[in-house]
């Protein structure tokens, strides 16, 4: 699979990749994985950066 289509340039679609996400028998722990340490960019487990960053404010909230 093409690598580029897990790091789509601004603009491009996501749909692509988070297909093939939500195929993924990782999914979970790949998305876990990307929390932990903090991707910035790319798609991983499914979630794109923006949504990731919702992710690990909201989990800040519910530890507050």
């Amino acid at each position: 699979m093409d690598a580029e289509l897990f790091f789509p340039d601004r603009g491009q679609s996501l749909a692509p990749a988070k297909a093939i996400c939500a195929t993924c028998p990782v999914r979970t722990s790949c998305g876990d994985e990307a929390l932990v340490n903090g991707e910035k960019f790319g798609i991983f487990g499914g979630m794109s950066e923006r949504e990731r960053r919702r992710v690990r404010r909201q989990r800040r909230q519910t530890a507050a």
